[in-house]
């Protein structure tokens, strides 16, 4: 019998590429994004994983990129939306157009990534989707007008995918990550910092495999993890 197939929008050098290294281990992983040479880079060090070269925002090429996958690979069994758009901005000075590109990155491709797998999941009786976001999901601050509202909008389509695919035997989880993140660019400009400040990439790819795999008795929707030293941004 096969490996099960995990896909992965937004393998980025952080986040994304932590979670194709540890869905790798177990499953065949087709991995999701735009820059093509950082795919090429990731797939060439990891076995068991395949590039695909797509902006999930472009829904025919999604849709073409989906049909790619199951030819190559088969049917998603875990699909984990990582993909994310963001940018800073009260509502006064935001462009609205940037406000629309993070709705269709964190909304509205996780809305079509579900409709074109989600009928293979319900018919085997199984499967999961884990969305990674952060606490601007569940509060409007000021200068994070261009972002929240597209979290919370995806946490909220979460919510009612869970509903809806829980019955069916399909799993449903958001993941809000209330900390800096350990990468390059977070590094330098956090150069003050100890180490212990930044939550670990590989840690978030290890809550995501968790929620993943939780036994049918006991699921989590709602996960919300920081660093033991974080100022709580939001309770839970």
């Amino acid at each position: 019998m096969g490996r099960e197939v995990c896909l992965v929008t937004g393998v980025g050098p952080g986040t994304g590429r932590a979670i194709v290294e540890r869905f790798a281990q177990t499953y065949d992983v087709a991995m999701l994004a735009r820059n093509e040479e950082r795919l090429n880079e990731i797939a060439g060090l990891t076995p068991n994983t395949t590039p695909y070269v797509c902006d999930v925002t472009d829904t025919a090429a999604l849709t073409a990129t989906l049909e790619k996958v199951r030819s190559d690979l088969g049917h998603p069994t875990i699909v984990v939306h990582n993909a994310v758009g963001g940018a800073f901005g009260d509502f006064l000075s935001i462009d609205p157009e940037v406000l629309n590109r993070n709705f269709q990155v964190n909304t509205m491709a996780l809305l079509h990534l579900a409709q074109a797998t989600a009928p293979a999941m319900i018919e085997a009786g199984k499967g999961a989707y884990v969305c990674t976001g952060n606490t601007s999901a569940y509060r409007g601050v000021a200068n994070f007008a261009g972002f929240a509202p597209t979290k919370a909008a995806q946490r909220i389509l979460c919510e009612s995918m869970a509903r809806r695919l829980g019955p069916d035997g399909v799993h449903v989880a958001f993941v809000a990550i209330d900390a800096v993140i350990d990468l390059a660019w977070t590094r330098k400009r956090y150069a003050d910092k100890p180490d212990d400040f930044f939550c670990k990439p590989a840690d978030i790819a290890g809550e995501v495999w968790h929620l993943a795999h939780q036994p049918r008795s006991a699921w989590s929707f709602s996960s919300l993890i920081r660093p033991f030293g974080e100022n709580w941004a939001v309770s839970g």
